[in-house]
């Protein structure tokens, strides 16, 4: 694609008049190699899926670019930025947790991009299901957290598959210390943005608890500041569990989101936190990369992060692309702070009425039909304007799966909308409308 193709595929589908400073670089860069550091929330997906295009020619029947990402969320993702913008070219997303079989699927006829972490991506390369000797272009996405994962060996023996690599860009949230030799990618062009996130101008609230157990200073703090999306971080598996049930016995809509849970569990989570279903999130550091939830208003640290990444990362979530955004640390006599957090204020929530509840404003629909039975979004918009009585500012976000969808709508008319729908059928099919539970 030429450059005036990607300004003129951002302007129309995605809305976006003026570029960063980041993304005009590497639209104009006509290095071979890219080291890009950039925090989360900074625009760099734009940034790098510029640079793969103004890279990627017409369609050739063969695969032209890679992106490897370390997660499924990620994954998906950058797919439908890249979807978006890459008007004519095949784009698939390859990730564990997925169904093999319909991923097989995909690869006929060849895209010409693929987004996938890696190993899946060598999985599919070592049962022959794939080619990548046409690739000219890869992007290794949030490189640092590949490692950090473990993914180096995967990425090594898949850079065996790529046999005319040309031109290459790593993306990291810091500054990365050396760009390995396995990859042949020679001295990169540096583009560190890392320090250039609006976080600078961040809130950080510092909230004492006379208890070592935070969890009444919480629920006061998540009534005091209901009035958005709220992720609430843990450092542990078993602490995120115990933690959203004690908030929703205590009639907070809380979702959970972390590694012990399956792929559409997390993906559900998100869901529910992004279309108003959830108005609060409690995670583990897994959220801290590759999500991408706009409008969080705030972070609050129920644990003390263990490192200034996660510290970092964690604080990525709210304040992004120049929104406002408060991070609240909740500390005990128990804690030690280190010295990367800096508090700007004290603040004592005030007690909450125990009779006062945080609900979000809307409910999650599921639908038990999807992308592959030819659904679409706009099927299941004008599905619930038509035969579930609702006005179109009443249907909220909608996402649509390989077999199955979700849809936002208002919390008090769910019932309603469901029992209006059940008689009809969507696109000639009975499709199953139920409400999703938190």
């Amino acid at each position: 694609m030429t450059k005036q193709d990607i300004i003129t595929a951002l302007s129309e589908r995605m809305h976006i008049e003026r570029l960063r400073p980041m993304q005009t670089e590497l639209l104009d860069t006509d290095a071979s190699s890219v080291a890009l550091a950039a925090p989360t929330g900074s625009g760099k997906t734009i940034a790098f899926t510029a640079y793969l295009l103004r890279r990627t020619g017409k369609p050739e029947g063969a695969v032209q670019g890679v992106v490897m990402v370390p997660s499924r969320e990620l994954a998906l993702q950058v797919r439908d930025v890249v979807r978006t913008l890459a008007s004519g070219l095949k784009v698939v997303a390859l990730y564990g947790g997925h169904s093999m079989d319909d991923e097989k699927k995909s690869l006929t006829p060849s895209p010409d991009i693929i987004v996938a972490t890696p190993g899946r991506l060598l999985d599919h390369l070592q049962r022959k299901q794939l080619s990548l000797e046409a690739v000219k272009v890869v992007v290794l996405d949030e490189y640092d957290k590949c490692l950090e994962l473990g993914f180096e060996d995967d990425m090594r023996r898949i850079r065996r598959f790529i046999p005319h690599l040309r031109d290459i860009v790593l993306t990291s949230a810091t500054p990365m210390a050396e760009i390995p030799e396995w990859l042949g990618a020679g001295t990169p062009e540096v583009h560190d943005h890392s320090t250039s996130h609006a976080a600078a101008a961040l809130q950080i609230v510092g909230i004492e608890s006379p208890s070592r157990d935070k969890a009444a200073v919480l629920i006061d703090l998540l009534h005091a500041i209901h009035a958005g999306k709220t992720i609430v971080f843990v450092n542990h598996r078993e602490s995120a569990d115990r933690l959203c049930g004690i908030l929703r016995k205590a009639g907070i809509d809380a979702a959970l989101y972390h590694g012990g849970l399956d792929q559409h569990g997390r993906e559900t989570a998100v869901a529910m936190l992004a279309n108003g279903t959830a108005p609060v999130l409690v995670a583990t550091d897994l959220a801290s990369r590759g999500l991408d939830i706009t409008g969080v208003d705030a972070v609050v640290h129920y644990h003390i992060p263990p490192t200034p990444e996660s510290w970092t990362h964690r604080n990525g979530r709210t304040a992004r692309n120049g929104a406002d955004g408060t991070v609240y640390v909740i500390t005990s006599e128990a804690d030690s702070m280190p010295d990367f957090i800096t508090i700007s204020r004290p603040w004592t929530p005030p007690a909450h009425d125990e009779d006062a509840v945080v609900r979000g404003n809307m409910a999650t629909l599921h639908f038990n039909a999807g992308r592959k039975e030819k659904v679409s979004r706009g099927d299941i918009a004008g599905f619930l304007i038509a035969r579930g009585g609702l006005d179109p500012a009443e249907v909220g976000r909608i996402v649509v799966a390989d077999h199955e969808a979700i849809a936002a709508v208002p919390r008090s008319k769910a019932r309603a909308v469901i029992e209006a729908v059940a008689p009809y059928k969507l696109k000639n099919k009975k499709v199953r409308v139920t409400r999703m539970k938190l």
